[in-house]
């Protein structure tokens, strides 16, 4: 199932729990829309994102430094992935059932972006 919201399309308000996190879209786009306000709140962060670093956000899938062991894969939420969107000004649009792999431009360490919670959650 794919998620997309323009970006033109205004920031929501007055929005009730139930609809921001238990609707069709998981919450995706109450994170999109948060990286946007936070795009104008921290604009070096922005900045930083549409250079192409995945920087440090609430949620998992930032990278502070490169994993030593190059072995290890490193996933990250698709909330990361919507919050990230916003960040950068770009359209949400994300694929449910996709596992997106980004590259930090800033230390080359790959992340995937997953639904699957058992891949990113420590055991």
């Amino acid at each position: 199932m794919l998620v997309t919201r323009s970006i033109t399309e205004p920031i929501r308000n007055n929005i009730k729990w139930k609809q921001k996190w238990d609707d069709f879209d998981q919450g995706l786009i109450v994170c999109w829309e948060k990286g946007r306000e936070n795009s104008i709140k921290d604009p070096e962060l922005a900045l930083q994102a549409r250079d192409g670093q995945l920087v440090v956000l609430p949620w998992k899938g930032g990278v502070e430094k490169e994993l030593k062991n190059k072995k290890i894969k490193k996933f990250g939420t698709l909330s990361y992935l919507a919050m990230l969107q916003g960040l950068r000004g770009e359209d949400l649009n994300i694929d449910l059932d996709a596992e997106p792999e980004l590259t930090c431009s800033k230390n080359k360490m790959t992340v995937i972006f997953t639904n699957d919670m058992t891949k990113y959650v420590e055991p």
